[in-house]
Order: C-alpha cells, then structure tokens, then sequence
C-alpha cells in the first residue's frame, strides 16, 4: 500500500472516531480534539514503518511511548495520551476491526507520583486580596469586577477554566450558595460556594456585567469580554498569570489544586474533595493525601501522645 494511502487510512479512522466521542459518549469538543492530536501522532509513528492504525502492535505501542519520553515529555502526559489510545483500540475491537488490544499489556506511566503543584495558602489571599481591593474601588470598573469573581470562583470552588468558561448567568443560584457546574463528558456537578465568592459574584452581576454586554452580541456565557464575547481558556490562563505576585506564578489550575490541597489540609474527606473537582475515580482524589502529608505530620507530632519530639532534659549540678 502507497503511504499516501495509509495516510487517508488512518485519517479516516481517527476522523470516524472522533465523531464517535462526540455524537455517542458526548465529549467535549476540546476532549475529542486532543484525543485526534494523540492519534495523529501515534499515526506518524506507524506511517513511519509502512504500517495503519489498525495494524498497530503493541511493540508500536510501546515505541511511541518511549519516543515521547526521549523528547521529554512528561509521564502524566504520556500516561493521558495512553488513556487516548486505548479508548481508541477499545473501540476497534467493538467495531470488530481488530482482533487484539494492542494497549493491554502497556503499563501507563505512574503520574500520580507526580504531585499536582498549588499555592501556599498566603500566595492565594495575598492575590485576592490584590484583585479584590481593586473591584472595591469606587472606580472600579466591569473588568476588575469580573477578574476578581472569576479568581475567586477559581479558588472557592476548584473549577477547571474550560468549566469557568461555559459556565451561564443562570447556572449561578446565589441564593442557595452554589453553582452549577457541566465538567467533563457534560456531567453536571453542584459546587457550594463560600461567602466571599458569592460577594464577588454578586457585585459583578450586578454592577460588571450589564457594562460589558454589548448591543447586536448575543452571548449567554457568564463572564464576558470587552466586546462581549464568552471569554476563552488561553484569555483566563493569562489573566490569572498576569495578577500573580513575585515568585511561582498563579493558573487556573495551580488554583484548583490549592483548593483540593488546602481543604484535605483542613481537615476535608476525600469523598468531599472528590464530589467538588468532578473526579470520576476516587484514586485521582487520593494524591491530594501526598501533598498534605507535611500538613499531617506535623498534626500528628502536635496531636499523638507519642508523636512529639522529645524534650532534653538539662539537669543543674
């Protein structure tokens, strides 16, 4: 077969399953379009040999993987590039294309010894208290209002910024503290929100918003641009960079993972934890008890009766 012709190939089966992902399990959009980016990759890898997608084994497999670990990229990458192609071989083998799984002997990478970086608590209230001071001044604009509720919905909540960006004006129920929230896959979730968060959001409804809806765009997204459009993912990344402090810089997701991390800190269940992110698998929860285990420590020194240090005892002669 022409390598142009392995090349339609696997183009016209990554294409029939990415339409599969969104018509039949409801993926986003932005999930089906990373699943095309990881197959069309592992795709060049098999053109490389003279070989289609479908004739992928599992020596292919594995030498993709350790294509992408010499270029340096890292295990949780790979490990969710591998998640992709096996959903993928999954279904050729339900579609009775393959007879044989070629992921089911690859061992994933372990990314959850990777722990999830966040912000020292400090880090985080010196932050919104940078962005809150200026949404309570008596200029304060649309723009300032809505940065400083988004930060703080970031924060409160443990949003991801795809679930920040489609969220709607009349997901808000201000009333009864909450929001609702469509994750991954479209499944919806009910995220609580604390006082401060719902002040922020209040005041932006209220006083931001109007100013920013434009006349002739229709847009039904809560948080909207200067010419009031749905703001974008790349737009909130840069947005929460540019009102970080010296040092680390801030992102949407450093602010999830300080929320998970700073409520296990305090004492919150990982069920709890779990149900707030969106986790559809507890295990992913579960890191959160490696980046608190300084936390724990030290509790437990303070706390068990034969956890403290023991004192010198300096005995005058």
């Amino acid at each position: 077969m022409q390598q142009s012709d392995q090349a339609s190939g696997n183009v016209r089966v990554v294409r029939e399953f990415c339409a599969y992902l969104q018509v039949e399990k409801g993926m986003r959009p932005a999930t089906v379009e990373a699943y095309r980016r990881d197959l069309e990759q592992l795709a060049e890898h098999v053109e490389g040999r003279n070989g289609l997608l479908v004739g992928t084994t599992q020596a292919d497999v594995s030498g993709f993987m350790e294509g992408l670990r010499s270029h340096g990229v890292e295990s949780r990458s790979v490990a969710r590039k591998v998640s992709a192609l096996r959903g993928f071989f999954r279904w050729l083998l339900l579609d009775k294309r393959i007879s044989h799984d070629p992921t089911v002997n690859v061992e994933s990478p372990s990314s959850w010894k990777i722990l999830p970086k966040s912000l020292a608590e400090s880090e985080v209230e010196e932050m919104l208290e940078r962005t809150g001071s200026a949404a309570r001044a008596a200029d304060a604009d649309g723009l300032a209002l809505r940065d400083h509720a988004i930060l703080e919905l970031l924060y409160a909540g443990g949003l991801r910024v795809g679930e920040i960006c489609a969220l709607r004006e009349e997901d808000l129920h201000l009333d009864q503290a909450r929001v609702q929230v469509r994750g991954k896959g479209d499944k919806e979730r009910i995220v609580p929100l604390g006082v401060r968060a719902i002040a922020a959001l209040e005041r932006y409804i209220s006083l931001g918003r109007p100013g920013l809806v434009k006349s002739g765009v229709f847009a039904r997204a809560l948080f909207l641009s200067v010419r009031g459009n749905a703001l974008t993912r790349q737009w909130v990344w840069e947005m929460v960079r540019s009102v970080s402090g010296p040092g680390p810089k801030a992102s949407p997701h450093k602010l999830r993972h300080s929320c998970a991390t700073h409520m296990v800190e305090h004492g919150a269940d990982l069920r709890s934890v779990q149900t707030l992110l969106g986790h559809a698998d507890i295990a992913t929860t579960q890191v959160y008890t490696h980046v608190a285990l300084g936390h724990l420590k030290s509790v437990h020194r303070a706390h068990h009766p034969r956890g403290k240090r023991r004192q010198l005892v300096v005995s005058s002669c």
